[in-house]
């Protein structure tokens, strides 16, 4: 009898030892875009975006990450340096909506459990599904055929401190491949838009989100068991 409490301690002690830590939290900052019309600039947010986070954190070195953030495209071909665009005059606007799931992955030892402050720059990859407008430009301004969604994937690159016990503050460029050449409707899906399509058709286009988050951790602390 002894000796099965004493196996039950142990295992009890181990599944603590590895528990995860939860962060739940907001993002707050900007997005914009990269294709066929407007400027080329690849971080250059115009537009204000939002979002949710949730990360299960497995260790000091990495989590498990999920997240919902939206944003509104917007771009002029007016604002543009490259001559041929901002003669052509294009303007569109586009709507995201965007869920992610991935692994981030801390360059530093992000310890949450022993209560010092903490600074670490991540990376961040996985695979996101977004809604978007199937959209078509007539006279220089996009119009909305119908709504679709594709899959992206995000490279994200941030730098995250703890300033208190329960709060981490971040900072974060992500940059994301899409796999649809119409955000920005200069290749429409739709064949009765094909005199329309303009630009290089061959590649996909990318939106890029800019921002702050704010994570407030909760979850049991590991136990540490007597050798």
């Amino acid at each position: 009898m002894r000796r099965f409490l004493i196996y039950i301690s142990l295992i009890f002690c181990t599944l603590n030892a590895y528990s995860q830590i939860n962060e739940l939290g907001v993002f707050v900052g900007g997005i914009n875009y990269i294709g066929d019309v407007g400027p080329t600039d690849y971080i250059a947010p115009n537009e204000p975006a939002i979002g949710i986070i949730y990360k299960w954190n497995r260790s000091a070195r990495h989590a498990w990450r999920f997240s919902y953030y939206q944003g509104s495209l917007k771009s002029k071909d007016i604002d543009s340096d490259v001559p041929s665009r901002n003669l052509r005059g294009n303007s569109f606007e586009n709507q995201i909506k965007e869920f992610s799931a991935g692994m981030e992955f801390n360059f530093m030892d992000f310890d949450l459990h022993d209560g010092k402050k903490k600074v670490t720059p991540y990376v961040f990859t996985g695979v996101n599904y977004f809604i978007y407008d199937e959209i078509y430009i007539l006279n220089n301004e996009s119009e909305k055929d119908y709504q679709s969604s594709t899959f992206a994937i995000p490279m994200i690159v941030g730098v995250k401190a703890r300033l208190f016990n329960n709060f981490i503050l971040g900072a974060e460029i992500g940059a994301r491949y899409t796999f649809t050449d119409n955000l920005d409707g200069s290749n429409p899906e739709n064949d009765n838009f094909e005199t329309l399509r303009f630009g290089n058709l061959d590649s996909k286009d990318w939106y890029v989100f800019t921002g702050l988050t704010l994570t407030y951790t909760f979850g049991q602390n590991p136990c540490f068991c007597a050798e």
